[in-house]
């Protein structure tokens, strides 16, 4: 089940709005076939390991992280393709949570003679799939607010200077995670003062969406986030704002869209639409509060350099949450630590 995880990591940020998916194949305790979901329209996971194990596949056992589908989709049933492979087994690491499978793959196979079992590396199975278990069951994208501060708790300088908070290291960590990502989230202040690329620079071939809100589009006419020749970008904005600016952007490739609401519920709502299910939001306090007020962070990654700048005027990773009490602090969930080199990374998640 380990090996199914492995493989399917190996899409991470791809399959949207499918799961991530591996599956191996196993005869006389030897792997005879492998295999992972790619993307979304692609076979799923068990029809690669099968035709890998061709005539092995008899009388072998298959194991596969996420149950397998049971309906008619862009493809048909892996269910039906394991009982006409002959396997004897199949080991699950957890039910889908999407109401077209729910068991029922599982109740299938059982009903065709052969044996399954459940629940193994079912923690780390949910964890892979995190993002997907949340969009299926609150229609919704997940959302991970990532940012970077100093030990008192600043994400820039006085003069808004922030290159660089954390070190090398944790910066690549950064690149990784936005590469298990379909979308990173910025306010049109961070394009103004950071000019970001807000790719993985090149840590994997995978690059999510760059998405900008803003609502006067304040923007400037030349900027990374605009040279869209191999990452994508769009622009969220009000309707009707700065015509000439909005021409300006789709000449350089960039697409527009006008939100009669321009909040971060709105926004998720339109990446839900799209099709993704992980959202990383890399934005200023501001922003990063209106997301979590507005329910869209499920996740907060938090990267702390061991560094003070000071200044009563310095910017701070979430704004103001009209909290007036310590009592009314929200306090993350499953909270983890690591080092990472002189940095340290806390993460957790937020009940809301």
């Amino acid at each position: 089940m380990r090996r199914c995880l492995e493989l399917a990591q190996a899409a991470q940020g791809q399959t949207a709005p499918n799961p991530l998916v591996g599956s191996v194949i196993v005869q006389n305790q030897k792997i005879v076939g492998e295999g992972f979901h790619p993307k979304a329209g692609d076979p799923h996971a068990e029809i690669f390991a099968l035709r890998d194990a061709g005539e092995l596949a008899q009388g072998a056992t298959l194991y596969v992280n996420l149950e397998p589908c049971n309906h008619y989709g862009r493809t048909p049933p892996c269910s039906e393709a394991v009982i006409a492979a002959g396997l004897r087994r199949v080991v699950v690491g957890m039910v889908d949570p999407n109401p077209k499978v729910a068991g029922g793959g599982i109740a299938r196979l059982r009903e065709a003679g052969i044996g399954v079992t459940i629940g193994v590396e079912e923690a780390a199975c949910q964890a892979l799939n995190e993002a997907f278990v949340h969009r299926i069951l609150h229609r919704r994208p997940f959302g991970i607010l990532k940012y970077a501060m100093t030990l008192d708790g600043k994400i820039a300088a006085t003069t808004g200077h922030s290159s660089w908070v954390t070190g090398t290291a944790s910066r690549q960590r950064v690149y990784q995670v936005r590469s298990t990502c379909e979308a990173i989230v910025v306010g049109g202040n961070t394009v103004r003062k950071d000019n970001p690329h807000l790719t993985t620079h090149g840590a994997t071939a995978h690059n999510p969406l760059r998405v900008v809100m803003s609502r006067s589009l304040d923007l400037p006419t030349s900027a990374n986030l605009w040279q869209t020749q191999t990452v994508p970008t769009l622009v969220l904005t009000s309707l009707g704002a700065n015509p000439d600016i909005q021409k300006r952007l789709v000449d350089q490739g960039v697409e527009v869209m006008e939100l009669e609401q321009l909040t971060p519920f709105a926004a998720m709502t339109h990446l839900y639409d799209r099709g993704l299910s992980a959202v990383l939001w890399e934005c200023g306090g501001t922003l990063a509060a209106r997301a979590i007020a507005d329910g869209c962070v499920q996740k907060i990654l938090a990267f702390i350099a061991p560094k003070i700048i000071g200044g009563i005027g310095a910017p701070s990773p979430v704004g103001d949450l009209g909290l007036m009490d310590m009592t009314q602090a929200l306090t993350l969930e499953r909270v983890q630590w690591s080092a990472i080199e002189g940095d340290y990374l806390i993460e957790g998640y937020l009940n809301l």
